[in-house]
């Protein structure tokens, strides 16, 4: 994630004053008030805080030791320096929060990353992920992008096995200059494991 601690103010300054309302009644609803929330993937940390504003109990993590950094000044949280293929959470929230941060993830890797996804939520737990909603992944700025169709996001999430489609929702970028730039909005609840 060398991009982002080396664009860190410049990330910032581009995504702080973005109103994601319209992504937060998507998954704030799901939720019970004073729920626990795992922010993965923070950047800034300005969901983070609009969370704790809320009264909603908040973990975060980010990959950028600057990103970090920056979302523990902002919320006062403990934010760890952490990627999702080192996660190690087991039933411990009720929602987790991945916006615009899993597209990041190697598409070779993601299966595995959604395993622990599903490990750190409990029962019933609701996952909130975006990715850029494209054909193709590919690479800009030394990152790569993982993403998906709509009809790719809900084979994949089918094949998995692990959650149920709750909703999902497409949306322009919400950055100025960026409205043509299309977004996949998915929200999950997690499957309890057949027994046989």
């Amino acid at each position: 994630m060398s991009y982002y601690d080396e664009h860190a103010d410049a990330y910032i300054q581009g995504t702080a004053s973005v109103d994601m309302g319209g992504q937060y009644d998507l998954f704030l609803p799901l939720l019970k008030g004073g729920a626990s929330i795992l922010d993965a993937g923070c950047g800034s940390g300005r969901d983070s805080r609009i969370f704790l504003d809320r009264g909603y109990r908040v973990e975060a993590f980010d990959a950028s030791p600057e990103m970090a950094r920056a979302a523990s000044e902002l919320t006062g949280l403990p934010v760890r320096q952490l990627r999702f293929q080192e996660m190690e959470h087991h039933g411990q929230f009720d929602g987790i929060w991945a916006s615009a941060s899993l597209l990041h993830v190697p598409r070779a890797e993601l299966t595995d990353v959604f395993g622990r996804l599903h490990r750190a939520l409990r029962p019933g737990g609701i996952l909130y992920a975006s990715f850029k909603e494209r054909e193709a992944d590919f690479v800009s700025l030394e990152r790569t992008f993982t993403c998906f169709t709509e009809e790719g996001l809900r084979a994949f999430i089918e094949q998995l096995g692990l959650f149920t489609i709750v909703d999902l929702q497409h949306s322009r970028d919400l950055r100025p200059g960026r409205e043509e730039e299309r977004w996949l909005n998915a929200v999950l609840k997690r499957d309890e494991p057949s027994i046989c």
